[in-house]
């Protein structure tokens, strides 16, 4: 999601000014940091809204840890997409457990959609640029789909032994609405209209012609599910550690009896690593990770969710986009199973005060990878339904089978951060394949990992 640039300009121009003011004991609730979201976007209109944090360190403060934090976004576009997402963590509201609680409606009227199973759907870029003449340009929209989402998220993490083995569980209602993109909503007040998806179906529409999506996956509904496992944490501190390390896994179960319209299990890996290299300015992290279907079958709008004890913004998918691979396009790479990993070079080179806080900005050069160790299976006639259905089209325009390799790419994030605790991260990144895209920027909160 874009946001707007006025508050990240802000901190920086000011840090010059005020870096010589003395720095107070923070105690109690304060104000985390704000930021406006204006932005414009041809397809899906005019955002507005602001997101807002505030954070407890408590008397005696445990600064630059907090004990509870308040997370409330709400932005909307004028066509429909948007994010309300209210979030409450503690570690005191519970003794010695550590309370996580998300609630979300993420309404996204042209989320994006490119096939299964990574390079074996091949990505043609010019069917869905306008710029070009038709043929090849088809429409804008060939690559999206309609998804709604509804989240009631609840994590919660426990000692086991000593102070770094722990526990953890949660428990998640979620309901997707999946749908052809309203294409007479985009065209509203266009004076180029675009083709309703019965004159031109995208890639969403002809996997359900051809049955790679089903008639029941495609009228969406509810998955809950239930989480458990161990983590094993040393980390310094939780917004940016600059040594230590996170480890986690576990299994997540969507049961028949808790309503859903699916049943499978997911087993997730998790392992997170920081190094020191220059104390508090410079420092060296990584992060592998692996998730894999165990049993039964989640349904496709379902395989993008990647499993994590803690969310780090108001969605975490991929492979593909700012919470996994950076510069690849967003859900670019959805397979049953996967493997991913993180490398980045962290540093502060400037530190300072804005509206009597403590502030700095953080510099990062990053290296990201994934690729689909599981595939979603495909019809075994697949070859033969799509020579039936599409008589003047190649069916190598859209499948390649035992095409899936590494994917790749490279950037660097600047992180203005207030407090320590409020991060807004700046990413731009370039995939090292033009099937994955070119380059990929976004804006959004907190450090990766």
């Amino acid at each position: 999601m874009k946001r707007s640039l006025i508050l990240v300009f802000s901190l920086v121009i000011t840090a010059g000014l005020t870096a010589q003011e003395e720095k107070p004991k923070k105690t109690g609730w304060k104000f985390g940091g704000a930021l406006p979201a204006i932005t414009f976007d041809t397809d899906l209109g005019f955002q507005y809204g602001a997101l807002v944090e505030f954070h407890n360190y408590g008397n005696p403060s445990v600064f630059p840890d907090y004990k509870e934090r308040i997370y409330i976004e709400g932005s909307r576009f004028t066509k429909g997409s948007g994010i309300y997402r209210i979030m409450y963590e503690s570690n005191t509201l519970f003794k010695t457990i550590h309370f996580i609680s998300d609630l979300s409606y993420l309404p996204d009227k042209a989320s994006y959609f490119y096939g299964f199973n990574g390079y074996e759907s091949i990505y043609n870029k010019d069917w869905a640029d306008d710029e070009l003449a038709s043929p090849p340009y088809r429409t804008r929209m060939f690559y999206r789909y309609e998804r709604d989402q509804f989240r009631f998220k609840n994590d919660v993490q426990g000692k086991l032994a000593g102070e770094h083995l722990k526990w953890a569980a949660g428990l998640a209602f979620q309901k997707f609405q999946p749908n052809s993109v309203d294409i007479e909503k985009i065209n509203k007040g266009k004076d180029v209209k675009l083709p309703s998806v019965t004159e031109m179906p995208g890639l969403y529409e002809r996997y359900q012609a051809l049955d790679i999506i089903s008639s029941d996956e495609a009228g969406g509904g509810w998955v809950n599910t239930v989480k458990l496992g161990l983590m094993y944490d040393t980390r310094d501190n939780r917004p940016n550690p600059i040594k230590g390390i996170w480890t986690e896994a576990g299994i997540e179960t969507a049961p028949s009896f808790m309503g859903n319209d699916w049943s499978f299990s997911k087993f997730y890996f998790t392992h997170r690593q920081y190094f020191t290299l220059i104390e508090k300015d410079l420092t060296l992290v990584y992060r592998v990770g692996y998730q894999t279907n165990i049993s039964g079958k989640a349904p496709f709008f379902y395989q993008s969710q990647v499993i994590t004890s803690i969310l780090t913004g108001a969605t975490n998918e991929g492979l593909g986009g700012a919470s996994t691979l950076r510069g690849v396009l967003r859900n670019r790479v959805i397979g049953d199973g996967f493997v991913m990993g993180n490398v980045e070079l962290r540093w502060k080179p400037v530190y300072f005060r804005f509206l009597k806080q403590d502030c700095y900005l953080g510099l990062s050069g990053f290296y990201d990878f994934g690729m689909i160790t599981k595939e979603i299976e495909m019809p075994s006639d697949l070859q033969t339904r799509f020579a039936t259905l599409y008589t003047t089209e190649n069916y190598s325009d859209y499948f390649n089978p035992g095409g899936e390799k590494l994917h790749q790419s490279a950037g660097i994030s600047i992180m203005p951060v207030m407090n320590n605790n409020f991060v807004i991260a700046i990413d731009i990144g370039k995939a090292f394949n033009a099937q994955d895209g070119n380059i990929g920027f976004s804006i959004g909160l907190n450090y990766l990992f």
